[in-house]
């Protein structure tokens, strides 16, 4: 089953976004500094999570296919005999 590319995207864009608020809060830089790399860390998040789940379907999908393929042609080897 392939997964949910942008509810995981998100999720670790959030999780970056207050992770990078947290270091740059304790770290004693202004809000508004926070704030800008904390979503520039955010978007960078998502579309890096959302490349990497992607390939995730990709290399699942294909070994799906590949199975079912392998089954059909074991069915039909089996029924020659």
């Amino acid at each position: 089953m392939p997964l949910h590319v942008r509810s995981i995207a998100i999720s670790a864009a959030v999780l970056f976004f207050f992770g990078l608020s947290l270091i740059g809060w304790v770290s004693g830089l202004s809000p508004f500094t926070c704030c800008k790399r904390a979503v520039a860390g955010a978007i960078f998040a998502y579309i890096v999570t959302s490349c990497a789940v992607k390939a995730i379907n990709a290399i699942v999908l294909n070994a799906m296919i590949t199975n079912h393929m392998n089954q059909r042609k074991e069915t039909k080897g089996a029924g020659r005999d």
